[in-house]
Order: C-alpha cells, then structure tokens, then sequence
C-alpha cells in the first residue's frame, strides 16, 4: 500500500482483478467449433515441373501427329506441274503464262536497262574533251547512263510485257508454241507499242520487234 492509498483510504486491487483485466486468452474452441490448424505444404523444386516427363512432347502438337507416314497421301498440285504445250520448252522450266510473263519481262528489262547503262556511259564519254575536269566528266557520265539506262529499259520491258501476254494468248488458242506465234506476237507488241506515233513508226517498229521475237525462236529451237 502507497502513501497515498493510506492517506485516501484506498484498497488496493487484488491480484484476480487485475489478472481479469488482461485480455482473454485466444482458445481454440469457440461454442463447440475446434478450429484446424494451417500447415503449409512443402515447398516444390523447380525441377519437379520443369523435367522432361512433365512437359507435352512438341511432336503431339503437330497437326498431322498420330498420322501413318506409309499411308499418307501427298497433294499433287496442278500449278507445280510444267506445261505440257509443244514447244514450250525454254532456259527455264515454265508452268505456263504466269512464268513466261515474269521470267521474260525481267529477263528483257534487266538487259535492256544494262545495254543502255552502257550506251549512256559511252555517250557521257565522248561528249565533254579528255581535257574536261574529272568531276565534270563524271557529272556527263552519270546523267547519260541515268537518262539511256531507264529509257532502254522501260521500253523494252513493256514490249517484252505485250508480247509475252499475246504469245501466251495465240498458243493457248493454237494448243502449241512454235515460231509462228513468237513472230506473230512480235509484229503485233511492236507496231501496238509505237501505235500513237503514225504507221510508218509502226510498221518499223514491229518489224524490229518480229525479228528479234524470231531471232529467239529459232536459238530456243536450236538448244532446248
């Protein structure tokens, strides 16, 4: 007992009230219900779902899987298959006018734009004296092949264009390829090709073009 307590008359509290005081303790059982206690499960390696046995075998996942290979039967495609047509043997295997339009029309238009690259670096040449400035005769050089090499080569790559679609065209009607059609074609993609310049640029330019169409004819007979 304090000081105080005697001055005031005060009791002190015993000790049960102040063991009252203190919050219950927690009790597993509450009206009859008994909580489960947690146990947390052990902890897995990486490698019990990263081994070979856990994961799907990528062959299973291939659209044809479980498919018997001997028995299979493969698709034959009717584009893949080379035209048949007389005479339409070439440098290059040909499944028809698909091929021979873009194998004849960049071939034509490669080595036009190469034959006039080359009349255009002759032109720049000749034109300025040996005596020019390099730079200059660079500059003479490079507008000519500009100007010839494009120039030579769109043309040539619409005849060739023109020309692959009415050979295609007259060997489908006629069921073969021979030098009839390519001489035909030529004539025609020629004088269709300067058709706005009046007839004589016609008329020589189909010329041209048939000899040159029969000129190949006659070397793709000769070695295929």
């Amino acid at each position: 007992m304090s000081f105080w307590d005697a001055l005031t008359g005060r009791k002190t509290t015993s000790a049960s009230s102040s063991s009252s005081s203190q919050p219950p303790a927690f009790q597993d059982s509450v009206d009859g219900f008994k909580a489960d206690k947690f146990e947390a499960p052990a902890a897995q390696d990486v490698s019990s779902f990263l081994a070979p046995s856990s994961l799907p075998d990528p062959l299973e996942l291939h659209p044809l899987a479980g498919l018997d290979q001997q028995t299979l039967d493969y698709l034959t495609l009717e584009e893949s298959a080379l035209s048949d047509l007389p005479g339409s043997q070439s440098a290059l295997p040909s499944r028809g006018f698909s091929d021979d339009l873009c194998y004849g029309t960049g071939v034509t238009y490669l080595t036009a734009l190469s034959m006039g690259g080359v009349w255009g670096l002759t032109e720049g040449l000749t034109r300025l004296p040996a005596s020019a400035p390099p730079k200059l005769r660079l500059n003479s050089v490079l507008n000519s092949i500009t100007r010839r090499g494009p120039f030579v080569g769109n043309s040539a790559g619409v005849i060739a264009l023109i020309y692959n679609s009415i050979n295609s065209t007259i060997g489908y009607y006629r069921g073969k390829h021979d030098a009839t059609n390519s001489v035909v074609a030529g004539a025609l993609s020629g004088m269709l090709f300067k058709s706005t310049r009046g007839l004589r640029p016609m008329m020589i330019s189909g010329g041209l073009v048939a000899s040159a169409a029969g000129a190949w004819a006659v070397t793709r007979k000769a070695l295929f």
